[in-house]
């Protein structure tokens, strides 16, 4: 899944294009994608290319096994995001 929240319009546009051919387009700022390493390495390549590091930010989370705690999952570009503690809940 990435997720993103771009301050600037034209660079919100650039990265909206950007993802439009590498996956599924669920929310306004949400892709569900599906790429293999070398896929998703370029494709950081070139989100930071056009992010601005300082007011942007891309939210990349592998959806993989639940297993895995989120901290192990999540990968952000530009501004960090810091998770909650994940909890069960029974």
């Amino acid at each position: 899944m990435i997720a993103y929240d771009i301050s600037d319009d034209k660079r919100r546009t650039q990265v909206f294009e950007m993802l439009m051919g590498q996956g599924e387009h669920v929310q306004f700022s949400v892709f569900f994608c599906e790429l293999n390493p070398q896929e998703l390495a370029s494709l950081r390549g070139k989100l930071l290319e056009v992010i601005n590091c300082r007011d942007d930010q891309v939210i990349i989370l592998d959806l993989g096994e639940i297993t895995n705690p989120l901290e192990n999952i999540l990968d952000c570009l530009g501004m960090s995001y810091n998770p909650r503690a994940r909890v069960q809940v029974v």
